[in-house]
């Protein structure tokens, strides 16, 4: 892996689209605005030497993100209620999306809420439901900060915004009815993660999430989404994790991929490309393609994660026959099995490892690593997972790289965690996939894909008459009661990853990114 590889960008532009019946799901083609293609495209328009900050600096990001970040005004008089079903639709500040080490190694996007609008950096995260930003802040994370770099954020305020509404507690999105004063007074939500003492609290609220037509003349059009006012954070909401906010693609009747599709907005289903370059795109209303393996989806009536179903697991030559569950999950950024799954793959990738074992850091969170040649070359056996009814779940990106601060090349881990409890597909196992999550049929689907391209294979018919979105579950996952999380539902615990000691001059690279530091941060809720 040569030092430009190492060095690939993580920042990424992306659109989305939303599909209805009769119509098919945009794509959400992505190109970050300092990657190679858009230098060829720059000196084609005649802006020779399209200078980039240096990748991984403050300005770097600060100067991909703040574009969209800058508050920009979209007048409600200019602004159309949500179309009806039929047509592609992007958020309308932006179609970037974000991978920031330094905020857990999550993807993010930006958003804008209200009227006047105000602009999020939100995470996107399938282990949760609850889409919240801060709010009339008692305890939220800081606006701005060198860790940060350039990058400043924004709070929501309901009393600033013309079109803001407060949730009832007699709203049947109201888990903590039980906390209300009255029927009429404000609902109440309080939803605890499973990293180590990370929650929000705050009361619901309604207000309109701002979206463009991408076919014919773009116009602005509002959908009214119900969020969080997130009043009071704690744990990695207060700088490491999600500082503006956080966008749950759950199961979970509050998520916004439910409220599109109550709402006859998008198809009852989305994907999410995980290119292995760090780019991606998001898709509203894609119900998959007919070429895409898939699988079914395990639903627990508590906690309903994206749940599924390993029949085997293959490691180069190897098989075995051992059946477990897994949620995908988006929010976390590695693998992470319990024994004897994590056991058996990782004592076959060793006794198959051409490369001597070595663990160059005792900080890594890794077991299984191995020094390289100085040119950085290494064979490493393949593996990957078969699904319950036979499709083979290939894993593209199992390894991190390991370098000096010069870049030289020291070595390799196999990126899998060892968890007591809990089994989790993470970011590092979809990459180079387009994985669909359709909660209408209840499956999941996956195919092989390049993320900077258009999926014009067959598409999926959408049903017209979609079931409503799943039911809220007697425990829901806003509850902060632990118990939400044991029973037969996964039960998912904290993973604890130890972080590079400060005289430490190691790097990690995963698949040609840099990892400055790794903090696997874990945003399912409880």
């Amino acid at each position: 892996m040569d030092a430009a590889a190492v060095r690939a960008l993580l920042l990424v532009a992306a659109a989305v689209a939303l599909a209805a019946p009769g119509a098919e799901a945009l794509s959400l083609d992505v190109h970050h605005r300092y990657s190679s293609t858009v230098r060829g495209w720059a000196e084609a328009a005649g802006h020779p030497g399209h200078r980039a900050p240096a990748a991984g600096t403050a300005e770097y990001y600060a100067a991909l993100a703040g574009h969209d970040l800058r508050r920009r005004s979209l007048a409600a008089s200019a602004a159309a209620p949500a179309p009806a079903p039929g047509g592609p639709l992007a958020f309308a500040d932006g179609n970037d999306t974000f991978r920031f080490n330094a905020f857990g190694f999550l993807h993010y996007a930006v958003v804008a809420l209200g009227t006047p609008n105000v602009t999020f950096l939100v995470a996107l995260d399938t282990g949760s439901n609850l889409f919240w930003v801060p709010c009339d802040c008692v305890k939220c994370a800081p606006l701005s900060s060198p860790s940060y770099g350039n990058l400043k954020f924004d709070v929501y305020s309901p009393g600033k915004s013309s079109t803001s509404r407060k949730v009832p507690c007699s709203s049947s999105l109201c888990d903590l009815q039980t906390e209300c004063g009255a029927a009429s007074s404000s609902c109440p939500y309080s939803i605890a993660y499973l990293s180590d003492n990370t929650s929000s609290n705050g009361v619901l609220v309604e207000d309109v999430l701002y979206l463009t037509t991408e076919s014919g003349q773009s116009k602005i059009t509002q959908a009214p989404i119900t969020f969080g006012c997130g009043q009071v954070q704690t744990g990695s909401f207060l700088g490491s994790a999600a500082p503006n906010g956080l966008l749950g693609l759950g199961m979970d009747s509050k998520s916004v991929p439910s409220l599109l599709a109550s709402k006859g907005i998008a198809a009852n289903s989305f994907s999410m490309c995980f290119g292995e370059d760090g780019h991606g795109r998001i898709n509203f209303g894609d119900t998959g393609s007919s070429d895409q393996l898939e699988t079914p989806l395990n639903i627990y009536k508590q906690n309903p994660y994206y749940n599924i179903s390993i029949t085997d697991v293959m490691v180069g030559n190897k098989t075995f026959g051992t059946k477990f569950s897994v949620v995908v999950d988006s929010g976390t950024s590695f693998t992470a099995l319990s024994d004897p799954m994590y056991t058996e793959i990782t004592t076959s990738f060793n006794a198959q490892a051409k490369e001597k074992k070595n663990r160059p850091d005792s900080s890594l969170p890794f077991e299984f690593c191995y020094t390289v040649s100085a040119k950085g070359a290494v064979s490493t056996p393949n593996i990957s997972l078969t699904t319950k009814g036979g499709s083979i779940f290939p894993v593209n990106n199992p390894i991190i790289f390991i370098t000096d601060t010069s870049s030289k090349p020291l070595g390799y881990c196999l990126a899998i965690m060892k968890s007591e409890g809990v089994n989790l597909i993470g970011e590092n196992f979809m990459s180079g996939l387009k994985v669909v999550f359709d909660r209408e049929r209840l499956v999941l689907g996956w195919k092989t894909f390049n993320c900077y391209n258009v999926d014009n294979s067959s598409k999926l018919p959408v049903n017209p008459n979609p079931s409503s979105v799943p039911t809220k579950p007697t425990m829901g996952p806003s509850s902060s009661n632990p118990e939400a999380a044991r029973g037969p539902s996964p039960n998912i615990t904290q993973i604890d990853v130890p972080q590079p000691s400060s005289s430490s001059s190691i790097q990690w690279h995963s698949s040609g990114t840099l990892i400055a530091a790794i903090a696997l941060v874990c945003l399912a809720s409880l």
